[in-house]
């Protein structure tokens, strides 16, 4: 058996494009045992796979803002004890970061990630003992899965799989999830459009399922709700929880956010909405219904939206 880790940190999007290289490793070696380094808040996420053995946490955001405290610097000693017990046979620091590699130097193995001219930040190289080229033009999807396949010696095959099993649906009634919140106030759509396609889905007879991450979020979660009759604000929940209000929707509709690319992984119907952003390199990808609308050309309408989802539908 080959012991192999990858170091994938955050944030929550990166985390479900890391899924198919998880998929297609554990395919192409037999008998492959593959742990996960990530960000604390997306362990859940991580463990939703199958073929990964074990999640090790990290919370390097959090030890970031209390760097003074004692119980911080017990946290990174203990961190690393972890990852220095086990033998690895290799190392693969998809993330390509400073930080993230040298998380992968602390752990023991063969260290794999991308060559100077293929990173972000080139320093980060110099904390590998093998380098790999891969394009930096190409979709991070494809990013992470052609280093993996190269650092474990396959070629990634054309068919995208997260690898990710449907859970039971909780709810028999048919809903669809609006992804409203995002990290920049630059992505978000208006607040009217989303009235307007939460509207249209209540009279084609789908529930109206409106998830929320920050307090900001909560609230604008509310003043939809109220617009839209009959429609639903979750709950706070862990991460995995949404996923599987995710999985079972009818269909979601999404601003550039992290939750929406868990839609494509679990080939859930999507309309990904694009305000200003590029969704070219980290838009959604997989072998699921979608389409994307907008980019850095500016928003589409609701109408846009809502004939996009029509034809998703029927």
């Amino acid at each position: 058996m080959s012991d192999i880790l990858i170091i994938k940190t955050s944030s929550l999007g990166d985390v479900v494009h890391q899924m198919p290289a998880m998929t297609d490793a554990a395919r192409a070696v037999p008998g492959l045992r593959l742990s996960w380094v990530v960000e604390e808040a997306f362990a859940p996420l991580a463990r939703l796979h199958p073929q990964v053995a074990d999640v090790i946490a990290v919370a390097t955001r959090r030890w970031r803002s209390k760097l003074a405290s004692r119980a911080t610097w017990r946290e990174i000693g203990a961190f690393g004890t972890r990852l220095r017990e086990p033998e690895f046979d290799k190392v693969i620091d998809t993330q390509g970061l400073i930080r993230s590699a040298v998380i992968a130097r602390l752990a023991h193995g063969e260290r794999h990630g991308y060559d100077a001219a293929s990173i972000r930040e080139p320093l980060a190289a110099r904390f590998y003992n093998v380098h790999h080229t891969v394009r930096r033009d190409l979709h991070a999807v494809t990013r992470n899965r052609l280093l993996t396949g190269l650092a474990l010696g396959y070629q990634p095959p054309a068919e995208i799989d997260y690898g990710l099993i449907r859970p039971p649906r909780a709810d028999e009634n048919a809903y669809a999830v609006l992804l409203h919140g995002t990290s920049r106030a630059s992505k978000e759509w208006r607040a009217d459009d989303w009235i307007e396609s939460g509207r249209w889905l209540q009279g084609r007879g789908l529930q109206v399922v409106l998830p929320w991450g920050t307090e900001a979020e909560r609230q604008l979660a509310e003043t939809l709700s109220a617009a839209i009759a009959g429609s639903r604000v979750l709950p706070r929940q862990r991460l995995d929880l949404t996923a599987q209000v995710i999985a079972n929707a009818a269909l979601v509709i999404g601003v550039d956010t992290g939750l929406m690319h868990l839609a494509a992984a679990y080939r859930v119907p999507l309309v990904g909405i694009y305000v200003s952003t590029d969704p070219g390199l980290t838009g959604p990808v997989g072998s699921g219904p979608m389409s994307v609308l907008g980019g850095k050309s500016g928003a589409p309408s609701a109408r846009q939206a809502i004939e996009a989802a029509e034809k998703l539908l029927d």
